[in-house]
């Protein structure tokens, strides 16, 4: 099966993707499984793996860190945004999740969590991205990969989708699974597929979260007259 591991929806505040846009993209590029991982939340994850039976969907949260972003994948519960990277990881092993390290080496991108605290927490995780297709430079991609091989870790692949068209983009293809020990079989097994998309999709996800802060902003500015409805 085809496994898009990183993809947002709505609920993150940089997304404008309905459930039902990711439902019919991962239909076209003909996926059996992804992992929504919106940023600090688990409710679009929640809400998709309830409407969408026949779809294997992962619970998974992008946690901003004290240090960088962390995944964690197979979560019960949400874990809140500024904790170190050990106290994050450990809550996402305390509920049976995995610690999944996106981008890592992502030279332009802030939220990456950086070798330093990878490193320094190397033994909590369980899978290095080892393909995003929202990285600029595919040189990071493969520093990314090697690491993996360096410390005998599971690659795996995410289109980091923010926007529909980009779901699919990146995905493992590896043997069915049920939970998060058959997944960590699985993806032994798996390979990494796809490409790095058009940077300009950076734009639509700049937009998304523009326009949010300004809806948010309505009530506001409406009462002085100032907002446009």
């Amino acid at each position: 099966m085809k496994v898009d591991l990183h993809v947002h929806t709505r609920y993150s505040p940089d997304s404008l993707t309905t459930l039902r846009d990711v439902l019919r993209w991962a239909a076209r590029r003909g996926l059996g499984g992804l992992a929504i991982t919106d940023h600090n939340t688990l409710a679009g994850a929640r809400a998709l793996s309830a409407m969408a039976p026949s779809l294997r969907v992962i619970v998974g949260e992008e946690i901003m860190t004290t240090a960088g972003e962390i995944i964690g994948l197979f979560l019960e519960e949400e874990i809140p945004a500024g904790l170190s990277p050990a106290e994050t990881a450990a809550r996402i092993h305390a509920q049976g999740g995995l610690v999944y390290v996106p981008h890592p080496m992502d030279r332009l991108r802030q939220s990456a969590l950086g070798l330093e605290a990878l490193i320094g927490i190397i033994d909590q995780v369980d899978l290095i991205e080892a393909l995003n297709a929202r990285v600029t430079f595919a040189l990071d991609n493969r520093h990314a990969q090697a690491l993996a091989r360096a410390y005998r870790l599971p690659q795996a692949a995410g289109s980091d989708a923010h926007q529909g068209f980009e779901i699919g983009r990146a995905y493992v293809e590896m043997p069915p699974f049920h939970d998060a020990p058959s997944f960590l079989r699985a993806i032994r097994q798996g390979t990494v597929h796809g490409h790095i998309s058009f940077p300009l999709v950076h734009v639509g996800s700049t937009y998304a979260r523009v326009a949010k802060e300004l809806l948010a902003m309505a009530p506001f500015a409406g009462n002085k007259g100032t907002f446009l409805h």
